[in-house]
Formats: structure tokens, C-alpha cells, sequence
């Protein structure tokens, strides 16, 4: 009998994970590394100092033409109207009740030209959307995701790594970019993080360059071996949630508004009024009266007593009412305790206020506590170096 289970996709960086000891799952259609030592282990070489991720199986979508701008300003909840070229910006992308079909990086390349990228769970999605939003407006869209490479490298000592041979990368600032050669292999690196570590994300084409640029940053330590190491999933979802980030069917679904996950600040809810060229977006008019009234739920961290670690879908509880369900949780592993992000009622929403978690045999007592849970410390200057850019 025939196998119908379709393959699963492999990044030009497979090979290099298996022969590095990969624990490789699937995740979302891709065979991605969940660990290569353990997940408290890559955690704490983030934290301490770097580590290499893979995230080319992130979507990558180019939108160029004379309508592109304008075509993501009707689908996308932040201005890409007045982005400069080599900015980046977050923004969501939802639907008319304002709940979040994906959340995106937008890269401005130039006045007609843009990069997003996107969940990989949500790339088909999106591609049948925008096809269906597209009417008259005239602009190519290109999915990019299968012909490039994307990897994330992340920790306090990645940029003295990068000026060893790059002046200007280091010098970039946040949610910036900046498209650099490195021999023949032409790179697109910007300046954003999922981590609350600083470091750098980079683009670049598919195939045996790809795997030619890892080793050549890899190799960039100076033979500090122990400078920059590979890490999986299990670490990136540890240090996002330390980080106070938002991951897709976790804080954020379809269900979920962004001003009820606490992304405000990606939401122009102006947008196209008065003088404003913008455009109104997808959503607007949801969101808008989500806002005048104020969200039933909000986003919380939360931190708590004992050892448990809290899990997705538990429940949480104030005064012995259930008031919300946690949407991620874990030990940190820099904290050393439980926390947990979670959508309680507004009520119980404050810093401060006392809640519990339930966790099925017994229940955890914490508070509400401000996000990030852990921030990262500023960042010194990046060395001089005497090599060309």
C-alpha cells in the first residue's frame, strides 16, 4: 500500500543538524532540530553567550510593483506608508473580527518594494488570503521561502563575532537591515530577535552557499569553539517566553485581537483617516471598537511558587474562580522558576493581583508580574576591528 503521508521539507542546513546530533521533529511540514544537548543547556548559551538558530522555516513572501505598498498597508495593521528603505517593522495581519491570522516582520527594500516574513504554519494561509485581497491592485508576489535560507544568531557576544568581519552590521540599529556580500554570497541581515538577546537575523539564497556562509560565521569565533553553538526549537520557545514574545497558536490565534495579547503598539488604529494615506486595514473596524470598550481579556505574565512548570490550556484562578487559561509556561531556566503567560479577565489583570494556577493534582500560587520576565543587559559598543566591511 502507498504511502500518502506527504515528506516533510527540509532546510539547506539539515545535513549540518543531523551530523551535529539534531533531535529532529516535525514542526508545522518542516524536520527541524527540537535539541541538540538539551534545551536548558542551549538556553544558557543564548543567555551567556551565542547561539545558532535555524528559522528557515519561516515564510519569506516578496511583494514588489507599484501597488505593493499600498496592498500591504490594506493587510497589515501598522503603517508601511513613511517606512524608510532598510527599516524593518512588526505588524499583524487579521481578520474582520480583528483577530490575528499571523503576526509578520515587514522589510522595507525600497519605495516599491517588500519582504515578509512570516509563521511557517501560517505561510498557505496567508498566500490564499492576500490572493483573495489582491482586486485590482497591480504588484507581484513571490513566496521565497524554498529557494533562501534564514538564521537567527542570538546572545551578548554575537556582535563582537559579526565585527570581525563587518563593520557596519554591528553598528545597525534595532529593526534595521542591511544587505552585505559575504564573498559571493549576497546576505540580507537585520536587526531584530526573538530572544531578548541581541544579535542578528540573516537572509540568504538556498543551497550549497547557504551552507558556505553557516560555516564561514561558525568560523568567525576565532576558534572559540565555545563562543557560537547550534540550538534548537525547545531553546528558542524557553528564552521567548523569558522574553515576554508572543508565539502563534499560543498568546495569538485567529480568536485572539492583538490589543487583548498587549501588541498595541503595532496597531494603527488611525490608519487611513483624516489626510492619511494609508489606507484603512483588514480588521480596523473591530479593533476599533475593541478599544472603546476596552478588552474583556488581556495577556499577563505571571510568577509563580514551586517547582511544576505551568503548560499551555491550564487553568487559571483568582479567588478560586476560574478567570483565564495559561498560553505558554516553563521553569526559566535563567529565573530559576515557574512563569507562565496567560489570557485572564481584565479584572484580575493587574500587576500585582494574586493568582493560581491549576495544575491538575495540586495548584500553584503566583502574581502577576510585568513583562519581559528577564531583559537582557544593554549591550557594550561593539570592538573595533581592522578588517573591510
Amino acid at each position: 500500500m502507498a504511502n500518502d503521508t506527504p515528506s516533510l521539507l527540509k532546510t539547506p542546513f539539515h545535513a549540518y543538524h543531523v551530523e551535529q546530533g539534531g533531535r529532529m521533529v516535525d514542526f508545522a511540514g518542516w524536520e527541524m532540530p527540537l535539541l541538540f544537548t538539551s534545551i536548558l543547556e542551549e538556553h544558557r548559551q543564548v543567555r551567556t553567550s551565542g547561539g545558532f538558530f535555524d528559522v528557515s522555516h519561516m515564510g519569506r513572501l516578496r511583494f514588489s510593483g507599484r501597488h505593493a505598498r499600498r496592498f500591504l498597508d490594506r493587510v497589515c495593521t501598522r503603517r508601511v506608508l513613511g517606512m524608510e528603505n532598510g527599516q524593518c517593522r512588526y505588524s499583524l495581519v487579521c481578520n474582520e473580527q480583528g483577530g490575528c491570522r499571523d503576526d509578520v516582520l515587514i522589510y522595507a527594500i525600497d519605495d516599491d518594494e517588500f519582504l515578509m516574513v512570516c509563521n511557517a504554519s501560517n505561510r498557505a494561509k496567508l498566500l490564499e488570503h492576500f490572493e483573495a485581497q489582491r482586486g485590482d491592485m497591480v504588484f507581484k508576489m513571490k513566496d521565497e521561502t524554498e529557494s533562501t535560507a534564514m538564521v537567527a544568531i542570538q546572545g551578548p557576544r554575537v556582535m563582537e563575532v559579526i565585527g570581525r568581519f563587518s563593520r557596519e552590521i554591528p553598528t545597525l540599529k534595532r529593526y534595521r537591515f542591511a544587505r552585505k556580500n559575504l564573498l559571493v554570497i549576497k546576505l540580507l541581515v537585520s536587526r531584530t530577535g526573538y530572544t531578548g538577546e541581541d544579535g542578528v537575523e540573516v537572509i540568504l539564497p538556498a543551497g550549497g552557499l547557504a551552507r558556505q556562509a553557516l560555516k564561514l560565521m561558525l568560523d568567525a569565533d576565532g576558534g572559540e569553539s565555545d563562543l557560537l553553538k547550534p540550538a534548537g526549537l525547545g531553546a528558542r520557545d524557553t528564552l521567548r517566553m523569558e522574553a515576554g514574545m508572543p508565539l502563534y497558536g499560543h498568546e495569538i490565534e485567529e480568536d485572539v485581537d492583538p490589543l487583548t495579547a498587549g501588541l498595541g503598539f503595532a496597531v494603527s488604529l488611525d490608519k487611513g483617516e483624516g489626510d492619511d494615506r494609508a489606507g484603512r486595514f483588514i480588521g480596523q473596524d473591530a479593533l476599533q471598537r475593541i478599544h472603546a470598550e476596552g478588552p474583556a481579556r488581556r495577556l499577563v505574565g505571571i510568577r509563580l511558587t514551586g517547582r511544576r512548570s505551568p503548560r499551555q490550556g491550564m487553568k487559571v484562578l483568582h479567588n478560586g474562580e476560574e478567570v483565564g487559561r495559561v498560553t505558554s509556561g516553563c521553569v526559566s531556566p535563567t529565573l530559576e522558576v515557574p512563569i507562565a503567560m496567560a489570557l485572564v479577565a481584565s479584572a484580575a489583570a493587574e500587576v500585582g493581583t494574586g493568582l493560581e494556577v491549576d495544575l491538575g493534582r495540586e495548584t500553584s500560587a503566583g502574581e502577576v508580574v510585568p513583562m519581559p520576565f528577564y531583559k537582557a543587559p544593554k549591550p557594550a559598543a561593539a570592538p573595533a576591528t581592522n578588517t573591510s566591511s
